[in-house]
C-alpha cells in the first residue's frame, strides 16, 4: 500500500528557515524514499517554479523521480520537455529532513511565499503536499472553497464528485 499525504497542520517557520515537517507527512516521505532506512533521515524534493504562484509542492523521492522520468521520455529537443524540464527540474531542490523532523527552507522559498518567518500552512494534496503562507491559502483556496461549497444545495456530499 502507498501512503499519501493527508490532512491540514500549521507550522512555525523561523528566522534561519527551520520548519517541521508534520511527523505522518514524514511516515509518508520515508516510505517514498527507497535509500530511507531506519536511523536514517527521510529526503524530499520542493518544487517552487513559476507556475505554482503562492506556493510550494513537496514530493517523496519516489514521486518526483516518476515526473523526472516522465518528462525525460518526452522527445528530446520539442517545446514541451524543455519547459517541463525548466518548470520542474530545473526550479525544484532535494532536501533533507533532520533529526528533530525539520528541514531549512533556503530564503528565496520562502520569499516565493511572501515571508521570511513566520507561519506556514501544509495541506495533504494525495501524492504531494503544499505549503502556503497561511494567510495567503486562506484566502486564494480556503474562502473561495467555503464560498463554494455554500452556493451546494443543503445535504451535499462531496463524495458525490467520485461517482462519475
Amino acid at each position: 500500500m502507498v501512503l499519501s499525504f493527508t490532512g491540514e497542520h500549521t507550522q512555525k517557520v523561523d528566522g534561519k528557515g527551520r520548519m517541521s515537517i508534520p511527523a505522518d507527512f514524514r511516515r509518508v516521505l520515508e516510505s517514498g524514499d527507497p535509500a530511507w532506512t531506519t536511523g536514517l533521515n527521510p529526503r524530499l524534493y520542493v518544487l517552487y517554479g513559476d507556475h505554482l504562484k503562492e506556493t510550494l509542492h513537496v514530493y517523496t523521492i519516489a514521486a518526483f523521480t516518476e515526473i523526472a522520468d516522465q518528462i525525460n521520455a518526452m522527445p528530446r529537443g520539442s517545446a514541451a520537455r524543455t519547459r517541463m524540464s525548466r518548470w520542474i527540474l530545473g526550479q525544484s531542490m532535494k532536501l533533507e529532513v533532520d533529526k528533530d523532523g525539520r528541514v531549512v527552507m533556503p530564503i528565496r522559498q520562502r520569499q516565493k511565499l511572501g515571508m521570511t518567518e513566520g507561519e506556514v500552512y501544509f495541506t495533504g494534496v494525495g501524492d504531494h503536499f503544499e505549503i502556503w503562507e497561511s494567510d495567503t491559502f486562506n484566502s486564494t483556496v480556503g474562502d473561495p472553497m467555503k464560498s463554494w461549497l455554500n452556493e451546494q444545495p443543503d445535504g451535499y456530499d462531496p463524495l458525490s464528485e467520485l461517482d462519475g
